[in-house]
């Protein structure tokens, strides 16, 4: 079991490493919708022309009634949720809105809860407290006073839900094929649904313009889009949900690591205290389960 636990930390802070490239994107001039719309048809395309060279049966569905599974996972799972998340951020803070969405965990096991018969164990919720109050202290989300208009916390509560929906919908995809068919049938989806809100002619002069910027795309869409989702919808195969969600959280760690090693992002006992609490969460996750304690849980 660790090894898939050991996929699903490791596809968290691959994505926590997105800010590095998104800041040479964003740079270069695009808006974070483009960023997202870039770094997502990347993936796409990356992943088919992979598939098809290397294994193309990967890239053959049982039948067109699965396609609600990629539906799930690219447009309502990851365009949904990133266009939820951006509005929020126009509305509040990047803090609030990574706080908001990093309510993904909550979802994710009140959906498996209902969904796959997963049990609210103590130790899910004790994980789960740490996770959201780390989560909050590591993004400086509770730093100062919090003001949050309502259209703010509904987006931001939209995009938690939307995060929590790709676990959820891969769940399902899994009993019928492996994550390498789920990856690419999700960003082929995910590349439709964000494409009408990135401005792609605009968004592809910026790429293009220069070697870096078409560099810096690429290992969005390889390093922080294709390996991560690989990796995580690999390790939900062992995982249960609810967990995987709470491991995945590793996320905002790497991400305010980034900022404060790379970035010059200021460091302060909240954020190292949010860290620590999210890692605490992770090994809490990952104890050895006594008999009796399994019994009763």
């Amino acid at each position: 079991m660790k090894q898939y636990y050991a996929m699903i930390a490791a596809a968290g802070a691959l994505w926590g490493l997105l800010s590095l490239f998104f800041e040479v994107l964003s740079a270069a001039g695009l808006t974070s919708p483009q960023a997202v719309g870039v770094r997502t048809v990347c993936a796409a395309v990356v992943m088919w022309l992979w598939l098809f060279v290397r294994d193309r049966r990967a890239l053959k569905l049982k039948t067109w009634k699965h396609l609600w599974y990629f539906v799930g996972t690219g447009m309502i799972s990851l365009a949904f949720f990133n266009s939820c998340y951006f509005a929020c951020i126009e509305r509040s803070t990047i803090g609030l809105a990574a706080l908001l969405l990093y309510t993904a965990p909550v979802f994710v096991m009140l959906f498996s809860a209902v969904l796959f018969g997963e049990k609210l164990t103590g130790r899910k919720i004790g994980a789960l407290a740490l996770t959201v109050v780390g989560c909050g202290l590591a993004t400086g989300a509770f730093s100062g006073g919090l003001s949050v208009h309502p259209a703010a916390l509904a987006f931001g509560l939209a995009s938690g839900i939307g995060y929590a929906l790709y676990t959820v919908f891969g769940k399902f995809a899994l009993r019928d094929y492996d994550s390498r068919t789920i990856t690419a049938y999700t960003m082929l989806f995910a590349a439709i649904g964000i494409l009408p809100i990135s401005q792609p002619v605009q968004a592809a002069r910026i790429v293009f313009s220069s070697p870096q910027t078409i560099i810096m795309a690429l290992c969005g869409g390889v390093l922080c889009t294709v390996l991560p989702y690989l990796l995580y919808t690999k390790g939900l195969t062992r995982v249960d949900a609810g967990k995987a969600s709470i491991v995945a959280c590793v996320e905002p760690v790497v991400a305010a690591l980034v900022g404060m090693l790379l970035f010059a992002e200021p460091l302060d006992v909240g954020r190292l205290g949010g860290m620590a609490l999210v890692l605490a969460a992770i090994v809490l996750l990952n104890l050895p389960v006594s008999h009796r304690t399994r019994t009763a849980s």
